[in-house]
């Protein structure tokens, strides 16, 4: 197994992407700490690893609180003994987050907190943890919008995510030397029930496919294996980069 003998500490693990990768990892072998704010998802994730027989254990927080964050990782010390990797991949993407002109400052506060600041906290008291393992994997996820501008505005998500490719790249050089990696995922769109709804024909969805050269949309797990791969020895010579993981959306011009 990929993973095995790796503790990864898991954030937003409630659903979703989260999710999938809590199982996924723990299939690889991988010992897991999942993270979530919300308390019944995030047991629902447990049960269905523990009924794979994986080894993970749920620790409800809240990523944009440093003490919150700073007990979830000493929760996760006490259970597993160290840290390997850091899977930042909690985030929200509220849809009163529109253009800088309309959209609220509370709006915009919120979604910097979590998507940024939660990172950085979970940084902040992960790393020193990888550091004393011998070096690890920090996996941070942004997405598409964050290399290319977007006719549908959504410009605090978009800022939130730009600046955790920064941080991505700063944390690389900084603790290179202790062998931790830093890199970035950055998701096209993923065919979720909330993207299919925006569709209201065949003939939208059809247009917005043709965007994509191979022709459909991302699925969650076509995220999770990049992470595995960086979260795995395999990527042991990769720091600082960024992954794009869209079906070549970013790069047709029309």
């Amino acid at each position: 197994m990929r993973l095995a003998g790796k503790t990864a500490f898991i954030t937003g693990a409630g659903s979703g992407m989260g999710s999938l990768a809590a199982q996924m990892f723990a299939r690889e072998g991988a010992e897991v700490v999942a993270v979530d704010v919300t308390e019944g998802p995030l047991k629902e994730t447990v049960s269905s690893v523990e009924a794979e027989g994986g080894s993970i254990i749920g620790v409800p927080a809240d990523i944009t609180v440093s003490e919150s964050v700073r007990e979830a990782v000493e929760a996760g010390i006490r259970a597993f003994g160290k840290l390997n990797v850091l899977y930042n991949n909690a985030g929200i993407f509220p849809d009163e987050d529109t253009s800088a002109v309309d959209t609220d400052e509370s709006v915009f506060r919120r979604v910097i907190d979590v998507n940024l600041k939660g990172v950085f906290l979970c940084c902040k008291h992960g790393i020193p943890e990888l550091i004393k393992a011998g070096g690890g994997s920090v996996i941070n996820i942004a997405s598409f919008v964050a290399l290319m501008g977007c006719t549908v505005p959504q410009d605090a998500y978009t800022a939130s995510k730009g600046g955790v490719l920064s941080l991505t790249r700063s944390l690389a050089v900084q603790y290179g030397r202790h062998g931790v990696r830093a890199n970035a995922i950055c998701p096209g769109p993923i065919l979720t029930p909330m993207l299919e709804s925006l569709f209201p024909s065949d003939e939208e969805r059809l247009k917005r496919l043709n965007r994509i050269p191979l022709g459909r949309f991302g699925r969650a797990e076509d995220v999770v294996y990049a992470g595995i791969y960086l979260a795995s020895d395999e990527s042991s010579w990769t720091t600082g980069t960024t992954f794009v993981i869209d079906g070549g959306i970013t790069v047709n011009y029309f």
